[in-house]
């Protein structure tokens, strides 16, 4: 089979440009909810990707009926990212078990119901070592069997 540079390379730019198109509309779409301090979510060492938050919705937000048996968030979009925010103030732990780390906070009301089906006052969010977030659920890890979700 013979290597086509000439399309390859078409290929790659044709990629590139989509993808930069698709990084462009994720951002926008990411700061469209009313938030304070958006920026804080979209830092080199502690930021939420669409792909992240499409996850967090998906399994673990409670007007999506889908992944029984995690925990699930029982307050506004707005208030899980205000939420999501803070977290960053915090110094990450490790996730033990894994190469993830954690930042935990602790709330004065339930935010939802951990995997258990308890009001959870604690909610968890996990990132990479890079900072990217992979996940956030109401509770703790100890609470989600070592993060089945992720």
């Amino acid at each position: 089979m013979e290597f086509n540079e000439s399309a390859w390379i078409k290929l790659v730019f044709l990629l590139a440009d989509t993808q930069a198109w698709l990084d462009e509309l994720s951002s926008g779409a990411l700061h469209q909810p009313p938030l304070e301090n958006k920026h804080k979510l979209h830092r080199k060492t502690y930021h939420l990707g669409i792909a992240a938050m499409a996850h967090i919705l998906e399994w673990h937000y409670y007007k999506i009926p889908r992944h029984p048996g995690t925990g699930k968030f029982h307050i506004p979009v707005t208030h899980v990212l205000d939420h999501i925010r803070e977290a960053g103030n915090l110094s990450p732990a490790r996730v033990p078990g894994c190469l993830n780390f954690q930042r935990v906070i602790t709330t004065s009301e339930p935010v939802g119901f951990d995997r258990n089906g308890e009001p959870a006052y604690h909610i968890t969010v996990i990132s990479g070592a890079g900072g990217e977030i992979i996940t956030a659920f109401p509770g703790t890890v100890s609470t989600n069997a070592a993060l089945s979700t992720l």
